[in-house]
């Protein structure tokens, strides 16, 4: 099967909800982000902790602006107080604003450096800590990842998506090691968290809005220290298991859904 069930309906939702994608929603997308970027960048020079919630507050006015309706379960599987290496697959823009705006705790984005320019975002999550990589060279990347080390304390955890990039079709990609070889190094627990259905809102590389309904299923906290560096691969494979769990088996690869 080459598209996923509704695909083609959903494409004409989408040609049919453009006139509001691109007369209301972009405009304030942009309008909105630098303003409280702006906001955030001055907070931050006070206290980035509580620069966050500026963040927490940008992304789930989005959500509710396109409208999406955001569902979290499994929350009491994170102890709060206790920092994580986040680890969630990756489908959509939508992914960061869903988390962002509701998962209501202290995490760091690790993020391309590209995006340390964009207006209003690109301010705030320089001036907030959030953790930059520069993928023209492994090396820079891997001192970037170094660096993520100083921001993971006091119940500050820092996300990943591990694929490294957004699915194309909404399907989980293979995993990079990175930010495994951080949780090795750090020696804290991966926390995995599955995004499901967020390509319906926003697919990649388009602009082609639709309102829609968003699940985050945060699952049972993994210890890489029981892997250790050999059992590495063992680790990206149980956390992999863990994120597929939650996710429909359209997005697990599992072509048969109907």
């Amino acid at each position: 099967m080459s598209q996923e069930p509704g695909e083609n309906r959903r494409r004409v939702l989408r040609l049919l909800y453009m006139p509001y994608t691109y007369l209301v929603y972009l405009p304030f997308l942009g309008i909105f982000t630098v303003i409280c970027g702006a906001i955030a960048v001055a907070i931050c020079a006070i206290s980035p902790r509580a620069a966050f919630h500026m963040g927490t507050f940008w992304a789930w006015t989005l959500c509710r602006v396109n409208p999406v309706w955001v569902k979290v379960r499994g929350r009491n599987n994170a102890v709060r107080g206790q920092s994580y290496v986040v680890m969630i697959n990756h489908q959509s823009h939508f992914d960061i604003l869903s988390f962002y705006g509701h998962w209501g705790r202290q995490f760091r984005w690790v993020m391309k450096e590209g995006l340390r320019k964009a207006p209003g975002l690109g301010w705030y999550c320089s001036a907030g800590g959030h953790v930059f990589i520069d993928r023209s060279s492994r090396e820079k990347a891997i001192q970037s990842l170094k660096n993520a080390k100083s921001q993971i304390v006091g119940g500050i955890s820092v996300v990943f998506f591990p694929e490294g990039t957004r699915s194309k079709d909404g399907r989980m990609g293979q995993f990079k090691k990175g930010g495994f070889m951080t949780a090795l190094d750090i020696g804290i627990p991966i926390l995995p968290v599955s995004i499901s259905n967020s390509r319906h809102v926003l697919p990649d590389r388009t602009l082609k809005l639709l309102p829609g309904k968003i699940d985050i299923t945060i699952h049972p906290p993994i210890d890489p220290a029981a892997y250790g560096l050999e059992g590495r691969d063992r680790l990206m494979q149980d956390v992999r298991a863990a994120i597929a769990s939650g996710l429909t088996a359209w997005e697990r690869g599992e072509e048969s859904e109907t």
